[in-house]
């Protein structure tokens, strides 16, 4: 049976104004139909990878399939362990956002409950995350964040701040803003994490501030919108060690 094709876009073609390449898309399938020009040097031949026999490599401009590659607007939700997962699998960078004012899976930990009692804190350094932090950077992956901290801060943002040098200390790059200066910079807001600038996971939170899982995010055009929100946040944001220091001064 002969596929359903729909066009959905060409490069700007030549000078008689023949469209190529041009983008189909497979109404009865998940199919993509890409025509253009072949790629014939040898020496270029010979740096693809996989490629079979009868099969024909295609010269295809970036723009082409980000302006006519169809685009799933259907969330792709995961659960927390499928999230989890993604910290396994990531090959460069992890870089979050956190926007919350509290989060309650801190609340669930005995150094929370130090915490909150005015006790002194006795942070575990050997837990999981910090030991796959250390794991990940020792191959020289880098973890980053910035915090958004309201003023004054939030209990559970006093918290993050007050253990933020553990998580430094296993390798992450943990910065902080202002919630004044967040909104200055108009940043969302949502947590996420975006992962080798290539795909964004947008943290999907209950009412109670529990963590239910995340959206993955792969569409280049909304990878990127979250790569320019970490450029901007990432510029102003103030290490931690300092910005806490200046909270304290503040609030003294």
């Amino acid at each position: 049976m002969a596929r359903r094709l729909r066009y959905n876009g060409s490069g700007p073609g030549d000078s008689d104004g023949g469209g190529c390449p041009s983008v189909h898309e497979d109404q009865g399938s998940d199919d993509v139909i890409v025509h253009g020009p072949p790629l014939a040097d040898p020496e270029d031949l010979a740096q693809l990878q996989h490629i079979q026999e009868g099969e024909v490599a295609i010269v295809v401009p970036r723009t082409v399939l980000v302006d006519f590659g169809p685009k799933d607007r259907t969330p792709h939700m995961v659960d927390v362990d499928a999230f989890l997962r993604l910290f396994e699998s990531f090959e460069h960078t992890a870089w979050r956002l956190e926007t919350r004012r509290r989060y309650a899976s801190d609340e669930q930990t005995a150094t929370w409950r130090q915490f909150a009692a005015g006790q002194p804190v006795q942070w575990d350094y050997d837990n999981a995350w910090l030991a796959g932090v250390r794991r990940q950077t020792e191959q020289g992956k880098r973890f980053e964040r910035v915090r958004v901290v309201d003023t004054p801060p939030t209990r559970g943002q006093r918290y993050l701040l007050e253990g933020a040098h553990r998580n430094n200390a296993a390798g992450e790059d943990i910065r902080n803003l202002t919630r004044a200066e967040a909104e200055r910079l108009q940043l969302p807001r949502e947590d996420f994490w975006l992962f080798d600038s290539r795909m964004a996971a947008v943290l999907n939170f209950d009412d109670s501030d529990n963590l239910l899982g995340a959206e993955l995010v792969t569409e280049p055009m909304r990878v990127n919108r979250y790569a320019q929100i970490r450029d901007a946040a990432w510029h102003f944001a103030v290490p931690s060690d300092k910005f806490a220091a200046e909270a304290v001064t503040a609030q003294s």
